[in-house]
């Protein structure tokens, strides 16, 4: 078409008419013209691309009609998931058109989401030379350019992707992105300004965590990167962090305070201290973290700088000019070995330098690991342990890229109960099998024996969210020790739940059981911490724990009212016997014992969420106002309280109040399914 309007404006009195005869004719004595007469030649054809009948024009006619048809077939293809097919008629269409906007933009598109990097960058880079204020286009070109590793240019177009800014959901991976450019670049209060303006109010992921704590610690690493040893640390770094950008300042000091006594010697965590200090106007404090950091920092430019910034603001201007002055004379950057030392995993680069040595060795080498494979094996099926690690050990010095072997060092330690050991080889495992939940909950229990329970935790729920294999005596074992963690961290609704799942049968029934009587009764302790005064008030709770799992009211409610009468000044005794009252619908009752429990434990947000959500069940809006308040007030981050809370408002016809809170328990629980009908209820 468009060739066609070009020639019809400069050539509009000038159409000729042509017979196929004539048409071959006239090309015949084109052909046999004058050199210097070639110039009209190229009009004369553009003018045949018009003439009726010219195999030219009839050429054009029939490209358009392929594009249509590929355009439309790309189309439905698309639409019907069938994304490969998609792929390939947007290829065979912009062959006919190659600045086709919409099929630029779903080619890479598709093979962005296919993981297919490499091919989606041409594409991508064609439709930002057409559309360059496509925020999305140079989002998606920058990831692109990220995956494949060329950094330079993925910073250049994600940074142009936020000046764009089109879509609010690839913006915020853009972001993350970005940040975690800065941190391989050593720009980590860059990083860590970009990462804090991602945080909504409320709970934040693990992976965030985990990078927010490397930009607070100054570490140039990405999650992925980290020794699984350091992610404890890292991600209580990162807690805190997030509490520093919601406003919870008191909150992100006492957490400081509770690293610096479990990670005295951390490099940088005194600064994250002061600057936090300095930040809620506390700069004597922030110098004494300051200063601390100069020296166990003395050539890190950032804790100078720190160190002076807080002299300045407690009123010693001369001090800081000092300090100023020396930050100055440092590198700006602190890509520092120690702190790359101290936080990586093993490096691919130096698994690659062994095996690399290995391969040096020549055939020999390959005869000898062959050899020395099957004798571990052989070893390890007799019940030789310490001949199998031995063999092992050896054939992974000529083979570390063998990845069957790590993993049956790693199962031979753990049996014999070098654990030690078995995480070591469990960290080679996961670089290249990252997704494999049994090696990480292997990990957790290794680390629970050491009695390394913060890592334990952060592994075993690894886990046990990718899925856990083997027989049941090993899965209940990792779901046990998972559920005695959660209730050490107070995370009692998680472990009531995963304990449930196990409890009742297999070789730990009986542990399995009073680990639930303690998260019915919210203690915050191992089992073996239990006083002996308490353990038959716990395991009777653990054994009406699995009634009330088993649907066996009428046996659990007579334990229960043995057991409030036994123990009536009990914390969450009431509470759970409320609980069980009101599964049965027995509201009066059950109001009664959530109020009782407040008489004992008035600090507990608890009770309150319970006789909201009654008041709810009941459709009394007006009724469960009160106690979702209260319950807000008490426990500030509960999204049950916001969404509780802003449930009431909606019953009540306060739409605009509804959203407000329902705004709230959506971004500390976006996966709840619950939460979102009732804030589209309240739009």
């Amino acid at each position: 078409m468009s060739v066609r309007n070009k020639t019809r404006a400069g050539h509009s009195r000038a159409i000729l008419y042509l017979s196929q005869r004539e048409y071959v004719f006239s090309l015949l004595l084109l052909m046999l013209m004058p050199l210097r007469s070639f110039r009209y030649l190229a009009g004369f054809m553009v003018l045949l691309c018009v003439v009726p009948g010219s195999p030219i024009r009839a050429q054009v006619q029939n490209s358009s009609a392929d594009f249509k048809s590929l355009a439309e077939a790309a189309a439905a293809a698309r639409d019907e998931n069938k994304v490969e097919e998609a792929i390939r008629e947007y290829r065979e269409a912009l062959k006919l058109q190659p600045d086709w906007k919409e099929g630029l933009w779903y080619l890479g598109t598709l093979e962005y989401e296919r993981d297919h990097y490499a091919d989606a960058i041409p594409a991508l880079r064609r439709l930002v030379e057409l559309s360059p204020e496509s925020g999305a286009a140079w989002n998606f070109l920058g990831l692109c350019e990220f995956e494949t590793q060329e950094y330079a240019l993925a910073a250049q177009h994600l940074s142009k992707g936020q000046y764009y800014a089109d879509d609010p959901e690839i913006l915020r991976v853009a972001k993350y992105h970005l940040a975690l450019l800065d941190l391989r670049s050593g720009n980590f209060d860059g990083a860590n300004a970009m990462l804090q303006s991602l945080i909504v109010q409320g709970a934040v992921g693990s992976q965030m965590k985990t990078s927010l704590g490397l930009a607070l610690l100054r570490v140039p690493l990405w999650p992925e990167q980290v020794d699984p040893s350091q992610e404890a640390l890292l991600q209580e770094a990162g807690n805190a962090a997030a509490q520093q950008a919601q406003g919870q300042t008191s909150a992100a000091l006492q957490s400081f305070q509770t690293m610096l006594e479990k990670y005295p010697d951390t490099p940088y965590l005194h600064l994250a201290y002061g600057s936090t200090l300095l930040a809620a106007g506390k700069a004597q404090q922030a110098v004494v973290e300051c200063r601390a950091e100069v020296a166990e920092s003395p050539k890190s430019s950032a804790a100078h700088e720190w160190l002076a910034k807080s002299l300045e603001a407690a009123g010693e201007p001369e001090k800081a000019r000092r300090e100023f002055a020396a930050a100055k004379k440092l590198p700006p950057q602190d890509l520092e070995e120690r702190i790359v030392l101290r936080y990586a995993n093993r490096s691919a680069a130096a698994a690659g330098a062994a095996d690399g040595n290995a391969s040096a060795k020549g055939a020999g080498t390959s005869a000898s690991f062959e050899e020395l494979s099957r004798q571990a094996d052989a070893a390890n099926a007799a019940g030789n342990a310490e001949l199998a690690m031995s063999g092992y050990r050896q054939a992974l010095e000529l083979r570390g890229d063998w990845q069957e072997g790590w993993w049956k060092l790693a199962m031979v330690s753990y049996a014999t109960q070098h654990y030690t050991e078995a995480i070591a080889a469990l960290k080679r495992w996961v670089e290249r099998a990252p997704d494999v939940g049994t090696a990480w909950a292997v990990m957790g229990l290794s680390e629970f024996e050491l009695k390394d329970y913060d890592n334990a935790l952060i592994h075993l729920k690894r886990g046990q969210r990718l899925g856990l294999s083997g027989n049941l005596a090993s899965v209940q074992l990792a779901r046990y020790r998972l559920g005695i963690l959660l209730n050490r961290s107070g995370q009692f609704e998680n472990a009531e739940g995963l304990l449930m799942s196990v409890a009742g049968t297999g070789p730990l029934a009986g542990e399995v059981r009073f680990a639930l009587g303690m998260s019915l009764l919210r203690m915050r302790l191992m089992p073996e911490a239990v006083e002996n005064k308490n353990k038959t008030l716990v395991s009777a709770a653990g054994e009406i724990g699995e009634l009330l799992k088993d649907s066996k009211y009428d046996e659990a409610f007579v334990k229960l009212d043995a057991l409030v009468k036994q123990y009536p000044a009990t914390p969450f005794v009431h509470y759970v016997y409320g609980t069980a009252l009101g599964t049965l619908s027995r509201y009066d009752e059950a109001e009664e014992e959530f109020h009782r429990e407040i008489s004992l434990t008035p600090v507990s947000e608890l009770p309150y969420l319970q006789l909201a959500s009654i008041e709810l069940r009941r459709h009394r809006g007006g009724d469960a106002l009160g106690p979702a308040q209260t319950a807000v007030k008490l426990a500030p981050d509960s999204s049950d309280g916001h969404y509780l809370l802003g449930r009431a408002y909606l019953e009540m016809g306060n739409e605009k109040m509804a959203i407000a809170e329902l705004e709230k328990a959506v971004g500390m629980a976006p996966e709840s399914a619950q939460i979102h009908f009732n804030l589209g209820k309240a739009y």
